[in-house]
């Protein structure tokens, strides 16, 4: 293996294989490391419909030549830009496909730490070899940033778990277990334990739940100029996530950006669950107030937003509570690195180019939204992201 590269990128998502193809060719030398398409693999249950539509579930080449739409004509699966839900397991198939055409030289290894030296940044993996590299992007996408409720901190992993931990879920079957939050992965997931055999109960502060709208296949004029396509939904604002604000959001005032990448287009549900999401047993506006777990089962006490009390019990409790980016939370990134960057919230201030205050040193994906805006907590992102990063590292 190369002792010296030009560039490292740390992830195998969407962004991580979208950069890796569009410095293909390029000239300079590059290895990529991560487990391929992971967080759909791993960690998002079995039998889920992405939220997104088809033509923005997606990952980037140059020349936009493998795109899911391609890939489900290869191999015979139906496909429709709009109002056809893409399959969990066919996304996470077509990332494999991309992974082989654009990105095989890939290194299905963990990057252990990283950390500054005289000719950029020396690499450490989880099988021990290390190397340098000039440039490191890191790409690892969300899983890093799990998020549980501190009044449950303190219940054991037998009882409590992220969703990010479910992909099989055939172990809850005759349990019973509660469901936190409100979006399309509390949903889902309350959905699909109960197809496993599980008794469900959704518990959520919001007091109510908001659907995606169905997009039908074809929409007269009138309603595509009202609401525009984009790649995060229909809609003006949606539009200018995509189009304007990447290239604008950094010169927009600190406390803006941290409250509309936190509150825009927050927790829904994708449009095709709703019937069976209305199915599942539901208390919509209740906070938790106290958790206690013992030896059988999990207590949770509950306030509505009337004031009312109740108790609920279950065997499980599974959080799908979300994601929250900080930099702090990366194990390989070394605590003196990470205190020289200039930061916004918990997250890197970047450059134009992705680029931290520590020369050399990109983040792309997730953590980059509170520089380039919230579709980068889309795969839609990438399309953006790719071609721009690639130029600037290849130049």
């Amino acid at each position: 293996m190369q002792r010296n590269v030009d560039i490292a990128i740390v992830g195998a998502g969407p962004f991580g294989l979208s950069i890796a193809a569009h410095l293909r060719g390029c000239g300079k030398s590059m290895r990529i490391f991560g487990n391929p398409m992971q967080i759909w693999r791993r960690h998002m249950p079995q039998g889920m419909m992405l939220k997104s539509a088809g033509f923005s579930s997606t990952i980037s080449d140059p020349e936009r030549s493998f795109t899911l739409r391609h890939y489900c004509r290869q191999e015979g699966i139906p496909y429709h830009d709009v109002g056809l839900p893409v399959r969990l397991d066919t996304f996470s198939a077509f990332g494999l496909a991309f992974q082989q055409r654009f990105a095989p030289e890939l290194e299905n290894v963990q990057v252990a730490a990283i950390e500054p030296c005289d000719a950029g940044f020396l690499l450490q993996l989880a099988n021990g070899e290390t190397f340098t590299a000039r440039k490191v992007v890191v790409a690892v996408g969300i899983d890093y940033f799990r998020h549980l409720p501190e009044v449950l901190a303190h219940l054991p992993p037998q009882r409590l778990t992220h969703s990010a931990e479910h992909h099989e879920l055939d172990r809850f079957k005759g349990q019973r277990v509660i469901v936190l939050g409100a979006g399309a992965s509390a949903f889902d997931l309350a959905v699909l334990l109960e197809d496993a055999g599980a008794s469900v109960q959704l518990i959520a502060r919001r007091p109510s739940v908001k659907f995606n709208f169905e997009e039908p296949l074809a929409r007269p004029m009138l309603k595509r100029i009202a609401r525009p396509m984009s790649g995060v939904g229909p809609g003006w604002k949606q539009r200018a996530c995509t189009d304007v604000w990447p290239r604008l959001y950094r010169y927009l005032p600190d406390d803006f950006r941290l409250r509309t990448v936190r509150d825009f287009l927050g927790p829904s549900v994708g449009w095709f669950m709703r019937e069976r999401a209305e199915a599942v047993r539901q208390m919509l506006g209740y906070q938790i107030e106290q958790a206690h777990a013992n030896d059988s089962q999990v207590e949770l006490l509950l306030r509505g937003s009337d004031g009312e009390r109740r108790t609920v019990n279950a065997d499980h409790v599974i959080a799908a509570t979300g994601y929250r980016s900080d930099v702090r939370r990366l194990p390989f990134l070394g605590a003196h690195l990470v205190d020289d960057l200039a930061m916004i919230g918990q997250t890197p201030r970047l450059s134009a180019h992705f680029e931290s205050s520590r020369r050399g040193l990109y983040f792309v994906g997730p953590i980059a939204a509170t520089s380039f805006g919230p579709v980068m907590r889309f795969a839609f992102g990438a399309v953006f992201t790719a071609p721009r990063i690639a130029k600037h590292l290849a130049a």
